[in-house]
């Protein structure tokens, strides 16, 4: 994204660039920090009636919610590549993690996401908690998502791998 030869945006994402109100989010990108950041600010100082409920909702609120969930987000590329299990070959070495599976709202199931990358889903067994899959399907069910992809079960088949966890 930031080198010298730009990703080839339109073959990942052509729908999602022809879309006049997510290229208007993007260009707003930095109000949505400072939002995101003030309204904690706000509600704490409103609560507490106080400078310091303000000063704690931009710290609590704003700016610790901020550090935990980017990190939470590095890590999936970090920790599910060293720790956790492989059900699917997948030709890497990334892993399906239970904790950050839970921290991740359902990304830490990474092994599953580098067997079927287009699978809106990565939690596919029943124990494996994906809250952005159940966010996709609550979108698909209100006709704001469509043509969401899941692995079959013989694809699942196909590439589950040797338990050599």
């Amino acid at each position: 994204m930031f080198g010298p030869k730009p990703l080839d945006l339109p073959r990942y994402v052509k729908d999602l660039q022809q879309s006049r109100t997510l290229r208007i989010v993007n260009r707003l990108f930095f109000v949505w920090v400072a939002f995101g950041l003030l309204i904690p600010a706000a509600v704490g100082g409103l609560l507490t009636q106080s400078w310091m409920g303000a000063l704690w909702g931009l710290v609590w609120g704003g700016l610790v919610r901020v550090l935990l969930v980017h990190h939470v987000t590095w890590s999936i590329n970090s920790v599910c590549h060293l720790w956790g299990r492989r059900p699917y070959r997948s030709g890497d070495e990334s892993r399906n993690n239970f904790l950050f599976g839970l921290l991740a709202l359902g990304e830490g199931w990474h092994n599953t996401h580098h067997a079927f990358p287009t699978s809106a889903r990565h939690g596919l067994r029943w124990w494996q908690p994906d809250f952005s899959y159940w966010t996709i399907r609550a979108l698909a069910a209100l006709g704001l998502a469509w043509n969401v992809k899941l692995p079959s079960i013989s694809a699942q088949a196909a590439r589950e791998a040797k338990r050599e966890n």
